[in-house]
């Protein structure tokens, strides 16, 4: 008898075969987009190097709340920019501060939207680093434990706000349970934790810094983010942040770090939460702009990498655009 020759391309011959046999689905409720919201600006200003993406008033982050609770997105990323900072990053806890503020406006808005608050001070710190800092001539040393203190009131002052959930991107060491002890003792106990468990000290950040306002003053953040060359070490901050607590776990950056988010889901079976980070975005944005690359089918590829490679959340400055495209199908 003739062997029988497997045929594939038969599941491919339509888009309706495709779909039906389609192992990894993206959809608009997986996407968390994040919102700058600023005290220092009237009225909505583009962020120059990350096209679509700008610093919104607290007014401006409800109505771009509610936009996105509309086209499907259930999710929304707090980041605060104070008409202040200190060294002690006193506006990142102030019950009036402006996350704060921007947490309570988007809720009033738009009740059923989630709202996670960006536990860090590097936007409220005068000297742009995401813990308390000891300067020594050029040498920059982020103290660990004194910082936490400011970490778990930062959480407290935002669950107290209204967020759903606290989301630690500092890796200060024992943040998770500081936090999570903290939240506890203030009776928030329904507040979730989102952990930045594996965050790399990556060149990848750049944007993100202009849109923040948090380039550091001296120094850079190598010595608390991850070595991008170190896999097993962020299987072990993931493990360390499970054991303190944290509800869900998130791997950023996202392209270049697929591997690490496969592991991680594979290795501890959490929700996983990917970061698709400014100079990803940025970089997108720029070839399409320049004819180079189809900006749609380019972007909806990514998302699909990070959910084939376990991602169950995509924090994504795309997030708009995504769920509009996929309605459209």
């Amino acid at each position: 008898m003739k062997p029988l020759l497997r045929r594939p391309r038969r599941l491919r011959i339509t888009p309706a075969l495709r779909n039906l046999v389609r192992e990894t689905q993206v959809c608009a409720a997986d996407l968390i987009l994040p919102l700058f919201v600023s005290e220092n600006i009237a009225s909505r200003t583009p962020v120059e190097s990350m096209p679509g993406v700008a610093q919104l008033t607290v007014e401006e982050a409800a109505q771009e709340a509610a936009a996105a609770f509309e086209e499907g997105i259930q999710a929304v990323l707090l980041f605060g920019i104070p008409s202040e900072k200190d060294t002690q990053a006193s506006g990142a806890y102030r019950s009036d501060g402006i996350v704060q503020r921007a947490i309570g406006a988007i809720k009033r808005a738009v009740p059923e939207m989630i709202v996670i608050g960006d536990v860090c001070l590097c936007e409220y710190m005068s000297h742009g680093h995401c813990g308390i800092a000891h300067f020594e001539g050029d040498r920059v040393t982020v103290l660990n434990d004194e910082s936490l203190q400011l970490l778990a009131a930062t959480a407290v002052s935002q669950a107290g706000a209204g967020a759903d959930i606290v989301a630690p991107s500092d890796m200060m060491d024992g943040r998770v349970m500081a936090i999570r002890e903290a939240l506890d003792d203030a009776g928030f106990h329904n507040t979730a934790i989102l952990s930045y468990a594996a965050k790399f000290a990556s060149a990848f950040y750049g944007p993100f810094r202009d849109a923040a306002e948090s380039v550091p003053l001296a120094g850079d953040r190598r010595t608390y983010q991850m070595d991008p060359a170190n896999a097993l070490e962020a299987l072990r901050e993931t493990q360390l942040d499970i054991d303190e607590a944290a509800d869900l776990v998130m791997v950023k950056p996202g392209l270049a770090y697929l591997d690490i988010l496969w592991r991680v889901k594979e290795r501890f079976e959490m929700p996983t939460a990917v970061y698709h980070v400014s100079g990803e975005y940025a970089m997108l944005k720029a070839a399409a702009a320049k004819g180079w690359l189809d900006e749609r089918a380019v972007t909806l590829e990514i998302m699909t990498a990070f959910k084939r490679a376990g991602a169950d959340l995509i924090v994504t400055y795309a997030a708009r655009d995504v769920a509009r495209w996929l309605k459209q199908g």
